[in-house]
């Protein structure tokens, strides 16, 4: 089974390209403020759709995306209790659970991809909950919040790292990829010491260009420039070591980012020598890429 990055070489020429009516993403502008992540609100609310108008169309998610084929990895839930336990089980491996209804024709226009993702991402675990479905799912939904389908949550150790709602295929793919590559050409750092001994590894004359990706685990822009920095770090391997490091994930990290100067996310700090020559905040892709080549000696005219 390939890991999560692999899916991204196919993501282009994906054929489940559902017209959605798209929620924004968290902190969707192209970039945001470097604040904590707050708590997230509990809402207790009906359950409704997230499309607009009646809906007639009746077929659940299962029905239109061959939820029973044979190498489908989308596992469906019936209760609080058996998401728990699915969680506890993934130990720190993503879990993707979508909450679903019978009567939402964007659910069942999401599940396909959803199912290809289960094929594609081995890495990662993917749950459905369909929250009309008892009084058990429905209890659910209001345990976690949940007051529009499709609504997509994502876990690691138990823990609610992100959540989406009305996002179409290629937004729900650069999720998996953001909160659940392990395996990408991407080093994760997780403190001043990761850092400093990437900086350390990349030093002296044949040392690399080092461009480090500072995000948050709740930033839609982070999310939405990940897929590039990923894809960069396997064509610029010659010339450019890629890592990154969420802000929030501990204090070190926070701390880290504080003594950077780092005010905004995301911010791409690029370092020569263990020092660093520049920086650029954003998550436009021709920038990045311009600031790259820049850094590397390259002549950019813009």
């Amino acid at each position: 089974m390939a890991s999560t990055a692999s899916f991204l070489a196919t993501l282009a020429s994906s054929t489940a390209t559902a017209s959605l009516s798209a929620t924004p993403v968290s902190g969707g502008s192209s970039k945001v403020r470097f604040l904590p992540a707050t708590a997230q609100r509990r809402r207790a609310v009906v359950l409704r759709a997230a499309v607009s108008g009646a809906e007639k169309e009746k077929a659940k998610p299962s029905e239109s995306g061959d939820k029973g084929g044979k190498d489908a990895r989308v596992v469906q839930v019936h209760s609080a209790e058996e998401l728990d336990s699915a969680l506890q089980a993934a130990k720190n491996r993503l879990v993707v659970v979508e909450f679903a209804a019978s009567h939402s024709v964007n659910s069942s226009r999401i599940y396909p991809c959803m199912v290809e993702l289960s094929r594609t991402c081995g890495d990662v675990d993917f749950l459905l909950v369909m929250g009309d479905e008892s009084d058990a799912t429905r209890e659910l939904c209001r345990r976690e919040g949940i007051t529009q389908v499709p609504h997509f949550s994502f876990y690691k150790g138990t823990e609610k790292v992100h959540e989406e709602e009305g996002i179409g295929p290629d937004q729900l793919a650069g999720d998996v990829l953001y909160y659940g590559d392990n395996h990408a050409a991407v080093v994760q750092l997780h403190n001043r010491e990761d850092v400093e001994a990437l900086m350390a590894e990349n030093s002296g004359e044949d040392g690399k260009l080092l461009v480090l990706d500072v995000g948050l685990k709740h930033c839609g822009p982070c999310v939405k420039v990940y897929p590039t920095v990923v894809k960069l770090s396997r064509t610029m391997a010659d010339t450019a070591v890629f890592a990154r490091m969420n802000g929030d994930e501990n204090d070190a990290c926070m701390e880290f980012l504080k003594d950077m100067e780092v005010v905004e996310v995301p911010t791409f700090l690029f370092i020569r020598d263990n020092k660093i020559v520049g920086r650029y905040v954003g998550s436009g892709k021709g920038e990045l890429i311009g600031e790259i080549l820049r850094y590397q000696g390259v002549r950019v005219t813009y």
